[in-house]
This record gives structure tokens, sequence and C-alpha cells, in this order.
């Protein structure tokens, strides 16, 4: 849907959807009315990226439908390429639905049994929009959506090792999608060719089974990964490089309004500041610096932070207000 693109710093695979989004907090069988927004694990990173002044490219499939459209209109203004997007007819864009409590926290409900994604095949995936890229990110969300999706990522990947790409992986682990074993059985397969893993502290036990953080650790570098980043919310994040860890604190919220997007955001800054050449200490610190921008702001995304206001959440600049 654009060409000429030939550099890109991250390349993300994902299924968007549109997102409907509760207008006021609350269990959502009393929840009567919903605003559009678009949602998406891999898209909210790409956003992310985008934002924080990253070349962000995103391949994806969408329903030919309005709903698609408004999608694709909306990436395109976030600066994010989406020459590798195609609408494809028959397959309604994906769908979910959010309750969010009033402590912030949320539950989703997905309708997206016939992805648009559900079309791509391996030998779509463009080689040459590879050559091109220094990461690939990808999450456990679009392998968990179909079959056919898993074949994508394993390719996908196959490709990002033969261009020389980082690889850099999130779990993101949702079990309405599939099971432990399913899970567990597929990132196995995964883990070997991934530099650097975000991982949250509570799908440790999911993937190696009752395990001390430090352990984990041990494990997940015994795969080959460079770097290994544990997220544990509201205590911080630690990241080791087989020879370091480095425990870094949680930077406090500005408000507590919705969590939904934070690990998308985390991962986004973990990855602006890898670009840069940044020590995994500061990669880690800038990645909480977003994570706790986000859960500060509604929706899926909305709350993804601009370059200069990381900076200034982290006491590193001024804003002048008025």
């Amino acid at each position: 849907m654009e060409s000429g693109v030939l550099f890109m710093d991250v390349i993300t695979i994902g299924d968007a959807m549109i997102a409907m989004c509760p207008v006021k907090k609350g269990p959502i069988i009393f929840s009567d009315t919903f605003e559009r927004k678009i949602g998406g694990a891999e898209l909210n990173v790409a956003i992310g990226c985008s934002r924080l002044g990253l070349k962000a490219g995103w391949i994806s499939r969408l329903g030919n439908d309005d709903f698609g459209k408004y999608i694709l209109k909306t990436v395109r203004g976030e600066g994010i390429d989406t020459s590798e997007v195609k609408f494809v007819d028959g397959y309604p864009t994906s769908v979910y639905f959010r309750e969010v409590l009033a402590d912030g926290s949320s539950r989703s409900f997905y309708y997206r049994e016939k992805s648009p994604t559900s079309t791509m095949k391996c030998k779509d995936l463009n080689e040459d929009y590879f050559k091109e890229a220094k990461i690939l990110h990808i999450t456990g969300v679009f392998p968990s959506i179909t079959k056919n999706n898993q074949d994508i990522i394993l390719e996908a990947v196959k490709l990002a090792k033969k261009h020389n790409l980082t690889v850099s992986f999130d779990p993101n682990i949702r079990l309405k999608m599939w099971t432990k074993e399913e899970a567990k059985s597929y990132i196995e397969k995964i883990l070997p060719d991934v530099n650097v893993i975000l991982i949250g502290d509570e799908e440790i036990e999911i993937l190696l089974g009752e395990t001390t953080i430090e352990a984990a650790i041990e494990t997940f570098h015994g795969y080959g990964i460079e770097k290994v980043v544990v997220k544990k919310g509201a205590k911080g994040a630690l990241g080791s490089d087989g020879k370091n860890v480095y425990e870094v604190e949680a930077i406090k919220p500005k408000a507590l309004v919705d969590t939904v997007g934070a690990g998308d955001g985390f991962a986004a800054g973990f990855l602006t500041e890898l670009v840069k050449g940044k020590s995994l200490e500061e990669c880690v610190r800038f990645a909480n610096a977003v994570g706790s921008l986000v859960v500060g702001v509604e929706g899926d995304n909305e709350g993804l932070p601009y370059y200069d206001d990381v900076l200034v959440h982290l006491g590193q600049a001024k804003k002048v207000e008025r």
C-alpha cells in the first residue's frame, strides 16, 4: 500500500483489531456505550516505536471493510510503513471488547476467529523487507490466533536470522487464546533464535515451571538469548546480559488509569534505546518510564508517549506548560 521504503529500525507482524472501549468503568455486563479505537499487541509496539522516533514497519492483513480502512488510515497517520499490509475479502477485521474496572484492571473479549491474517502464507513474507531492517519484534499473541500464524512467525524468524536482524520476543501469553501447554510447546521452538526476551515475571512459570527469576534468567541465557529482561510491574524490571544483572526500580506513574498496553509500551521503549546503542540498564530504565506513562491514559495505545515526554518523566528534561 506504500512503496519505496528502504530501511526500517523495527518491523513486526500482527493482527490489528477494532477495540471497543467502555465509556464508563465497571463490569462489561453493565456497559452500554463503547468508543471505537484500535488495538493489537504488535501494532501497539510499532506505534510506540514510531512515536519515539524509530522507523517502524508493520506486516499484516486487514478485512476489506470500513473497520480495516479505519485501522490503516490511523496506522499511516502514526508514520508507520504499511507497504506489507493488504486488504482481504471475506475475512472481517478483528474486533474485541474491553472491560475496565475502577482500579485500572481490565478483561478482554475477543472476536477474531476468522482473522484476516489467517489468509497469510509463508511465501507472502517479502524477504527484501527483512534485508533492510535492524530488529524483528514478535510476540506470543499472533501465533496464538491460528496454527497458520505459528508457521508465519517461524518463517519470519528464519528470514530475520538469515539477514542478521536482532530478534526481540515478548511472550505476552494470553490464556484465552491458547493453553499453557500449547504456548510452552510453541515458544520453545522460537527461543533458540531469540536475541532479546522481554518477559513478565508471571509468565516464567508457564514456560519453565516453578523456578526463581534468577534460575529462569540462566535458563534463557542457556538458549543463547543475549539479553533477558524480566518485567515485574509495579516492582520495576531487571535485565541480564549474562554477565551482570541490573535491577531497575519502577517509575511511579502520575496516575493508574488503564494497565492495557503497558507491556507494549515497555517493549517500544526498550527497543528504541537498543537501536540508539544505549546500555542494557539504560534500555530498561527508559522502558520502565514509557510503561508508567502508558498506564496513565485510557486505551491500548493512546498513552504511548513521544521521546521528549519520556525524558521529562525521567527528570532529564523540562517541559514548559504555559
